[in-house]
């Protein structure tokens, strides 16, 4: 990508759509103003009053409280909270070299914890508020670097951030109804409704995280009670945007009706080091995403659900060609991606997420990813292309009603210009061995959640890497781990 053309864009500035919501942190609460005063006259009138509710059914689900205090099913109000405690080691493994950025070949263990704190008021029926704090703590084992398919994803890997509590979503959430009938609206953190019209559009302003709505899914997305591994719970090839907790500022719209839904996120992207502060001025960094939701499975006449995505990042990313012809001709003494001056440069992808069910209690999933590999990895981890897949089984199956088991693989690769980068001895944000002797990083992930009393839950989970790093001098790694998850 980056030639004499490139370099004429060195200073180009781009403006996304909606650019106006978020060029500076007043803008965000005018924008919060200015959306509830327009909306909530129109919304009210449209939005169906739930104050009523349907008896129970028979045949109802068993009501065993899965928290340590129950929650209300109904309310303006809602509190709720979560610990996670992961335990993780891996055993030596055999390695030709290591380098600065490698998964380290002897023994290790690591612990790590995430503590959240979920509330919620109800404005109105249509309107509501969200605020959530976290305490999270604890380096991941080699600190985060080594592995595209980190093994742990609740893991921290800046050992300089502070362990105090810090806000991690603060949301402004509006719906406008377009039908008086409803659907169940799976009262929880993200949302106060129990009720939701079944034709509606949402509205989501404020601090929030991008995969909290992109790219989810029902077997693999959750690393609090199901997979660990960063390639079975997410689409690694998408670079989404987040800072150094993880989550970042930005406006959400999406629609639902009963046979699809649409969604539509513009937000900020940290610069201008990756991992760094989020920037508010949208015309050096921004983010935008898409997805396409279509609710039913590739099985006919069984539920499911298929996800496109397609996403967009604008910042100062460095291009690998041009840091490897710096390197080529005696510019630098090794190749350096941020070697550049300060730019303005684009990465972009797709990702397919399918989900479908086969029974009540045994699903099955798969996710395709893909980006275009030029432009060096900002955010998430260090992968261009993904196939991952797998199998998510719940209790009843064996008698154990609310315990829940599974067992994933994925393949993960990295583009031509990636891979040759590396492999003279360039670093990247989380891999970088010295040399590079090309494999695709291929994993298996398994685990298996009891669950104990209320909101007590634990179990065991093992991973196997091949290739760490796409290296394959290096490996394969073992991982075991152990998870304690409490829900209050």
């Amino acid at each position: 990508m980056k030639t004499d053309d490139l370099r004429r864009r060195d200073v180009e500035m781009v403006t996304p759509p909606f650019a106006f919501f978020l060029s500076c942190k007043k803008a965000v609460g005018l924008a919060i103003w200015l959306v509830s005063a327009m909306m909530v006259p129109y919304a009210v009138a449209q939005f169906p009053d739930t104050t009523v509710t349907k008896p129970p059914e028979a045949g109802a689900p068993d009501d065993t409280p899965l928290t340590m205090v129950p929650h209300l099913p109904e309310g303006r109000y809602w509190v709720s909270g979560q610990s996670n405690f992961i335990y993780q080691t891996n055993p030596p493994f055999y390695a030709d070299y290591s380098g600065p950025n490698s998964f380290r070949p002897y023994h290790e263990r690591a612990n790590g914890r995430v503590l959240t704190l979920y509330t919620g008021l109800q404005l109105m029926k249509s309107a509501e508020v969200l605020v959530d704090f976290e305490e999270a703590g604890g380096l991941g084992l080699s600190g985060g670097l080594g592995l595209a398919g980190y093994t742990n994803l609740d893991a921290v890997r800046d050992a300089t951030l502070s362990q105090a509590p810090y806000l991690s979503r603060l949301m402004y959430h509006q719906v406008i109804g377009f039908s008086h009938d409803t659907v169940d609206g799976d009262r929880g953190p993200l949302s106060t409704f129990s009720r939701l019209p079944s034709r509606r559009l949402e509205l989501r302003i404020g601090k929030m995280g991008i995969t909290d709505f992109f790219d989810i899914n029902s077997v693999g997305s959750d690393s609090h009670l199901q997979f660990l591994n960063y390639a079975i719970n997410q689409n690694v090839a998408y670079d989404f945007t987040a800072d150094d907790r993880g989550y970042t500022w930005g406006v959400l719209a999406e629609y639902q009706c009963p046979k699809w839904g649409l969604r539509f996120a513009e937000a900020l992207l940290p610069g201008p080091e990756n991992g760094g502060s989020l920037v508010w001025n949208l015309r050096k960094a921004n983010s935008s995403q898409g997805e396409f939701e279509l609710h039913r499975g590739p099985l006919r006449k069984k539920d499911g659900t298929i996800r496109l995505l397609a996403y967009v990042n604008n910042g100062n990313m460095g291009i690998y060609r041009v840091a490897i012809e710096q390197y080529l001709q005696g510019k630098v003494t090794q190749p350096d991606i941020g070697n550049h001056p300060l730019q303005v440069t684009s990465k972009y992808g797709f990702g397919i997420n399918v989900e479908q069910p086969v029974n009540t209690n045994l699903a099955i999933y798969g996710r395709f990813g893909w980006n275009n590999g030029k432009t060096e990895s900002w955010v998430f981890t260090e992968a261009d292309q993904t196939f991952s897949g797998g199998i998510g089984a719940l209790g009843p199956m064996w008698r154990r009603k609310f315990d829940r088991a599974g067992i994933a693989f994925a393949t993960n690769g990295i583009s031509s210009e990636h891979a040759q980068y590396l492999a003279l001895g360039g670093l990247g944000f989380v891999l970088g061995d010295g040399r590079l002797k090309y494999g695709r990083e291929n994993l298996m992930d398994s685990y298996y959640t009891a669950h104990i009393w209320r909101g007590i839950f634990l179990g065991p989970d093992l991973q196997f890497i091949v290739n760490p790093g796409y290296n394959q001098a290096r490996g394969p790694v073992v991982v075991p781990s152990a998870r304690v998850h409490l829900e209050f």
